[in-house]
C-alpha cells in the first residue's frame, strides 16, 4: 500500500520524455510554458518538474542571502541572475539554475550556478552546464555543499571555489544549516568580518 508521503515524493520526481529533436522540444516548451512547471532539455530528453517546494526554496534563499553578504563585504562586483534560462541549440541543452551569479563585468553566461537538490532523477545537470560552459557549479544536497569546477576534461569536484577562492566553504555550509535565518546571517557576517 502506498503511503501519503510516498505519493507526495513521487509528485516531486521529474517526468522524462526522450527522443525529441530541438525543434520538437521548442514546440513542447511553448505548450507547457506556465507557472508551476520547470523544463530542462539535454540530448533529446525533456525533463518536466513541478516548481520546488518550501524546503528547496528556503535553502536556495539562505544560500543567496549568504553569498550576497559575502560578495558585498569583499567588494566583488556581481550580478545575481537567479533562475535565468540558459540554452544552446548546438549543445542541445536548456537549463534553469536555482541560483546564478555573474562576477565582475557582465558576460553572456553566469560564472557560478547553484543547484539545491531535494529530489533525485532527471537529466545530468553537470553535463548540461558543461555544454553551457559554466565555470563553476555548486550542489546543496542533504546539508552538504559540493563544488565542481570546469576544466578541459569536464567538471572536477574541488574543495575550494575557484571563482571565489577566499570564501570559507565550511563556514558557508555551517551557516546554511542553521535553522534560524537571522541567526545564520549574523553568524556568517560576524565571522567573515572578524577574519
Amino acid at each position: 500500500m502506498t503511503t501519503t508521503l510516498e505519493k507526495l515524493e513521487k509528485l516531486d520526481e521529474p517526468i522524462l520524455i526522450d527522443e525529441l529533436s530541438w525543434r520538437e522540444f521548442k514546440v513542447v516548451e511553448q505548450l507547457l510554458s506556465r507557472p508551476g512547471v520547470r523544463l530542462s532539455f539535454l540530448d533529446g530528453v525533456l525533463e518536466i518538474r513541478r516548481m520546488p517546494g518550501r524546503k528547496h526554496e528556503t535553502a536556495k534563499q539562505r544560500i543567496s542571502t549568504l553569498l550576497d553578504l559575502y560578495l558585498e563585504y569583499v567588494g566583488i562586483d556581481f550580478t545575481p541572475t537567479g533562475s535565468v534560462t540558459l540554452e544552446s541549440e548546438t549543445g542541445r541543452v536548456k537549463r534553469e539554475a536555482d541560483l546564478s551569479y555573474e562576477l565582475g563585468a557582465k558576460g553572456e553566461l553566469p560564472d557560478l550556478v547553484v543547484e539545491v537538490v531535494v529530489t533525485s532523477g532527471g537529466i545530468d545537470k553537470l553535463e548540461a552546464y558543461k555544454r553551457l560552459e559554466i565555470p563553476e557549479v555548486w550542489f546543496w544536497e542533504n546539508g552538504r555543499l559540493c563544488l565542481y569546477s570546469l576544466g578541459a576534461d569536464g567538471y572536477a569536484e574541488v574543495d575550494r571555489s575557484l571563482v571565489l577562492p577566499d570564501l570559507d566553504i565550511v563556514l558557508l555550509a555551517r551557516c546554511i544549516n542553521i535553522e534560524n535565518h537571522l541567526q545564520a546571517m549574523r553568524e556568517f557576517r560576524q565571522t567573515i568580518q572578524g577574519s
